[in-house]
């Protein structure tokens, strides 16, 4: 009985478990405190601004990776620079965290979706434990070769010739190798060549002196013979054979003149007289100088400029600020020299592997025979392989290849890497944060993600999401909303529990839209088309040259499963197209070359693509400096009389300018205080009290406010004091339609979502274009709660209304549902999408039998 009941009072303290966050207070969070459970799935939701991000990222990791490097010493913490403590008074029961966030993988070119993931080192291992070579010159298979058989080639081929034998010791590794070299010539070998330099040691003391440096890469041989082949000379041929096998580990290398051949005992073709080195994995890697193409090093790229006359000048590296590129031609594109990719296993080269989509390469491997030794020395590799492809598919990356690289994967698609990643290395115990991980999927591969996160908490983690997503929040074991509003008017949870319990909640927006009672309803009338704009043979990527209608005057939603082909579409095939053709005049658009096959596009004016980028990268941006108003205030500043009288101009109101802003913080507001051991201290200036500016600045007002003040509003407040300034109030009354009035004008840049930024961008274009323009936006839903994407509906429909096009990317349901026209592509992602499988009102897409798209949106539109 005191078993079972011990028992049961820790399965209790182990279900109660809770993370305590107690008074935080960070960026617009109102001195909250919230439990959340451990060994959960929880979801933090709430509308855009509201401070889901600032509890999630901002207060529990930044405080979790604190934590975590204050337990190092004072010597490692210099290198890892120093972290923040966040706004919060106590946090009790704090998990070891990893933030998997919303971001880009890197920009590196060398960097790929296989090196990311670790998956094509396992690969590299696999080719060089069981892959078979070839001769990359006559494709015939390596076979192991004898003294003997080498001796009879060499009497046959280079009889009467002088030779020189030698073995190597070394081949591009670091390291002195004195000791090395000292043993062999105790041996009786003085002579070496070193990094292309001919040595004969004397003595030990010679060799102390030649001075290699452990830290950098050396090429090594060692001379064992000068010989003339002939019959007479064959046992000391075979002798000197047989030593460089035994010294280098079993190759040679027979030299005439310039004339290098290299034979192996274990992989030699001597048809073609070539021998391949010992197979190891870095043979296989395109980032080291073994494996990598020689003529691109490893990119799989060339770039160059044009000369004046004509010709090309190759300048690698250079890509990204000079000229332009072209494919490899020594390698095509496949970053490999010859000789790794005449290692094959079941005649792929390991490019191969990588080029085939994670659904193909999943089946490759699973099919994969293998003869009995080698299916015994692969099986643990090729289950880790097979394990690491299988988290690709279950966070909707099938149809990425590994071969894919970073810098062209979206944000989602890099969080959700990284999500794979952390899943294969099973750790427990763990807080795991992810910021709107299903960002980018179709909603059939939500569902596998949604899978794949109750797996990382069944494995004993704690899994906290920034989500929107209704069908994440029905599945999670517990909700935060917070709100109610965004901004200043956020930062409150206004509701906890499950999905169940909020739809009771009448404080919770998030629970009246689970609920119902609150909706994005089916338009009840949907517009016609007024022409279609048409793109012909379009085959970027995986689409099939295909030929695309695409409807103008109406709001166009572009759907389809992850990978189906829709960004290849619009922003390889039309965004390009567009652009070419709307830069020239008409004359030159119906006479000129049309690279883009394009046509009924001389209706539109003008194009406008809208994307998730950043809008400033430093504190000093903000949406007042991005959407021009704050010029526009600071020129009335400049205006009053009294700056007239004092001779103030317009720089004296920018807080960049020396001669108007605060001397104490040079116009930032804050003061940094280093304190070395500890992180840094930042507080408010005490000469300008955070306002930015000089006293004198301070003392010019307009309607009795100071241009911090004016710095200090939210849009909505700017939007009431600037009532009769049309320009000013043209841009923040957008600010308001887009959802956000609750934005300070003065916010940095820096702490804007993408969301945020996006709208902002949106808005820029609002205030300048009338009609005839074309608007493509890329998933604008992103970071929206649902009573944002509502608000958002509604300024896609006034551009409409106004004679303008707009098309979105789009996935969420919510707006598929109310757009006019629908193009659906698929069926699948990678290899198996790129067509058109539906086109039509969301209705008629609905009722196509091979759409997903169509088969989520029936429940949406009531239809059976």
């Amino acid at each position: 009985k005191k078993f079972k009941y011990n028992i049961k009072n820790m399965i209790k303290n182990i279900n109660n478990e809770k993370i305590k966050v107690i008074g935080a207070r960070e960026h617009n969070l109102k001195n909250i405190s919230v439990d959340i459970p451990k060994r959960s799935l929880t979801v933090i939701t709430g509308p855009s601004g509201s401070g889901k991000s600032s509890l999630a990222l901002d207060v529990l990791f930044t405080e979790g990776k604190r934590r975590y490097m204050e337990s190092l010493s004072s010597y490692a913490r210099q290198f890892l620079g120093l972290a923040k403590k966040p706004a919060v008074e106590k946090i009790e029961g704090l998990c070891p965290a990893i933030a998997i966030e919303q971001k880009t993988v890197g920009s590196n070119p060398r960097s790929t979706v296989g090196t990311i993931t670790e998956i094509y080192d396992y690969l590299r291992v696999l080719f060089a434990r069981v892959g078979q070579p070839h001769c990359p010159k006559c494709g015939e298979i390596i076979q192991s070769e004898t003294t003997e058989r080498i001796s009879e080639l060499l009497l046959s081929s280079k009889k009467n010739k002088l030779i020189q034998i030698k073995a190597t010791i070394a081949q591009e590794k670091k390291g002195e190798f004195i000791n090395t070299i000292q043993t062999l010539f105790n041996q009786g070998y003085p002579r070496f060549i070193i990094d292309e330099v001919k040595y004969k040691f004397k003595d030990l003391q010679e060799i102390e002196n030649i001075g290699l440096k452990k830290n950098f890469k050396h090429n090594i041989e060692v001379i064992i013979d000068n010989i003339t082949v002939c019959d007479a000379e064959l046992t000391r041929l075979q002798e000197s054979i047989d030593q460089a096998f035994n010294l280098s580990g079993g190759s040679v290398i027979i030299e005439e003149d310039d004339n290098k051949l290299l034979f192996s005992k274990d992989r030699c073709c001597l048809k073609c007289s070539y021998a391949l080195d010992e197979i190891e994995p870095r043979l296989f890697s395109f980032n080291s100088p073994i494996g990598a193409c020689k003529d691109c090093h490893g990119l799989g790229f060339i770039s160059f400029l044009h000369s004046k006359n004509g010709a090309e000048e190759d300048w690698d590296y250079i890509q990204k600020y000079l000229g332009a590129s072209r494919v490899c031609k020594s390698c095509k594109g496949k970053r490999l020299n010859e000789k790794a990719l005449a290692v094959t296993i079941d005649d792929k080269s390991i490019i191969d592997v990588c080029e085939l989509s994670v659904f193909e390469a999943y089946d490759f491997l699973e099919n994969l025979k293998l003869a009995d030794f080698k299916k015994e020395v692969a099986q643990e590799l090729l289950k880790e392989i097979i394990n690491r492809y299988s988290f690709l598919k279950n966070v909707g990356l099938g149809y990425l290849n590994l071969n894919r690289t970073s810098r062209t994967l979206s944000g989602g698609e890099g969080q959700r890497i990284r999500l794979a990643t952390q899943i294969g290395s099973a750790l427990s115990g763990v807080l795991y944060i992810l910021d709107e991980p299903s960002i980018g999927l179709h909603q059939r591969d939500n569902d596998r993600l949604i899978n794949t996160l109750k797996t990382l908490r069944d494995q004993g983690n704690t899994v906290i999401v920034v989500e929107h997503d209704t069908d994440t929040m029905i599945n999670a074991d517990h909700i935060i909303d917070m709100g109610p509003g965004a901004g200043i008017h956020g930062g409150n949870i206004v509701a906890v529990g499950t999905a169940e319990e909020l739809k009771k909640n009448k404080n919770s927006l998030t629970g009246a839209y689970l609920a119902g009672h609150k909706k994005i309803s089916v338009p009840t009338k949907i517009r016609t088309p007024q022409e279609f704009l048409k793109i012909i043979d379009a085959k970027s990527n995986n689409l099939k040259n295909i030929e695309v209608d695409f409807p103008l005057g109406v709001l166009c939603g572009i759907s389809g499963v992850s990978g189906s082909g829709k960004s290849s579409l619009i922003f390889q095939e039309l965004v390009p197209a567009l652009k070419e053709r709307l830069e020239r005049n008409y004359n030159d658009r119906k006479n000129g070359n049309n690279k883009y096959k394009l046509e009924n596009f001389e209706s539109l004016l003008s194009l406008v693509v809208v994307d998730q980028s950043p809008i400033g990268r430093t504190p000093r941006s903000n949406s007042a400096t991005y959407l021009g108003i704050f010029d526009a205030v600071r020129a009335l500043f400049a205006n009053l009389t009294e700056s007239k009288i004092r001779g103030y101009q317009v720089g004296q109101f920018s807080f960049n300018v020396k001669s108007g802003r605060c001397a104490e913080c040079s116009g930032e507001g804050t003061i940094t205080v280093q304190m070395h051991f500890l992180p840094d201290v930042i507080i408010i200036c005490k000469q300008c009290k955070g306002k930015r500016y000089s006293k004198q600045t301070l003392d010019i007002r307009y309607r009795q406010k100071t241009i911090a003040d004016i710095l200090q509003m939210t849009a909505q407040e700017a939007a009431e004091f600037f009532t009769h300034h049309a320009p000013l109030k043209k841009r923040l009354d957008l600010m308001c339609e887009v959802g956000l009035g609750y934005l300070q004008l003065g916010q940095p840049a820096t702490t804007l979502s993408g969301g945020e930024a996006q709208r902002l961008k949106l808005v820029k274009e609002l205030a300048k274009r009338g009609s005839q323009t074309i608007y493509i936006l890329d998933e604008p839903t992103t970071g929206l709660h649902i009573d944002d994407i509502s608000k958002l509906l509604v300024v896609f429909n006034k551009l409409i209304d106004k004679g303008n096009s707009v098309m979105v990317i789009e996935h969420n349901l919510d707006v598929l549902k109310t757009v006019d026209y629908l193009i659906d592509l698929g069926p699948e992602g990678g290899n198996k999408g790129g067509v058109i499988i539906a086109s039509g009102t969301p209705q008629e897409v609905a009722e196509c039998a091979i759409s997903y798209t169509g088969k989520y949106l029936k429940p949406y539109l009531n239809i059976k």
